[in-house]
């Protein structure tokens, strides 16, 4: 049964790193949670390795210079993986073919040209990539709508009935379905590729819950000089990104109640309500090991 815990200093000692997720866990699009930084600061004096795992279709580099934007000190963190960081990969090695058409916005438009040093690595020794229109596609790249402010998955219904059409593979860079930025809730390329996925087409994920991108975190994280079978904690508020993939990959998870899902526990954001809780839990049949409001 998932334990409820009041900070993460209560599990100071049973954890070699976290798996921290970003947005509505350590800030929520527009500004730094204080004691989430806190947290995490903590947990590094400890001892402990913080790698920040998000399903940012974006590089990581992208990802730090965002996060310096909002205020997160890079005391708070050791590693940052990104969704685009496990998507480049895949793109690279061909996984839909090496003329793309590119579905996102123009701040995503360094996954095609900015990688970090070991992807960089990799790039050299492959073919090229190349954006080509539609018509011309092997795959399809996508790292979200063009303007999520704007936009919903219906805005991109013909494409994608155009795309299933001519059996492309799409390569979705981040599987979230929506994000808070603030108090508006956005669609992600998730929506897309569910849309995608409804329609018949072929979907080929990166990040959480999949793999890919826990493979790449454990890689990183074994180089940063974390202990060999360190004890791994995923935290997140996505029960089905954040939560789901932690079980996947046999891991302990904390489950961020005040994010995603606030209204569903009660009236303190800080504090969930057990008997609102674990029956929803239930119902959703994942079980975290740990379950608190707002990470601090």
């Amino acid at each position: 049964m998932t334990e409820i815990i009041r900070s993460l200093a209560d599990l100071t000692g049973r954890y070699d790193a976290v798996f921290c997720d970003l947005w509505g866990c350590l800030h929520n699009g527009k500004a730094a949670y204080p004691a989430a930084v806190a947290a995490l600061q903590g947990f590094r004096a400890t001892g402990g390795k913080v790698v920040l795992l998000t399903n940012a279709p974006r590089p990581k580099s992208s990802v730090i210079k965002q996060l310096d934007g909002l205020g997160v000190p890079r005391d708070a963190y050791d590693l940052v993986v990104t969704s685009g960081d496990a998507a480049q990969m895949g793109m690279l090695s061909g996984a839909v073919g090496r003329k793309v058409h590119f579905i996102g916005a123009p701040k995503d438009e360094p996954f095609f040209t900015d990688f970090a040093e070991d992807l960089a690595a990799y790039a050299a020794t492959q073919p090229p990539i190349t954006r080509v229109p539609l018509n011309e596609a092997e795959g399809i790249v996508c790292t979200g709508l063009f303007d999520d402010l704007t936009e919903t998955p219906d805005d991109y219904r013909s494409t994608l009935l155009m795309a299933k059409t001519l059996g492309l593979p799409m390569l979705c860079a981040n599987p979230d379905i929506i994000v808070d930025l603030g108090d508006r809730r956005l669609y992600c390329a998730g929506a897309l590729a569910q849309a995608y996925e409804e329609m018949g087409g072929q979907t080929l994920y990166f990040g959480k819950p999949h793999p890919p991108i826990y493979d790449l975190a454990r890689r990183r994280l074994a180089e940063s000089g974390a202990p060999a079978d360190p004890q791994i904690l995923c935290i997140g508020d996505g029960l089905r990104t954040d939560v789901q993939g932690g079980i996947g990959e046999g891991l302990d998870t904390l489950f961020i109640t005040g994010g995603l899902e606030a209204e569903r526990f009660g009236t303190d954001v800080e504090s969930p309500e057990a008997g609102l809780l674990l029956p929803w839990l239930e119902g959703e049949q994942l079980s975290p090991t740990f379950a608190m409001g707002r990470l601090r």
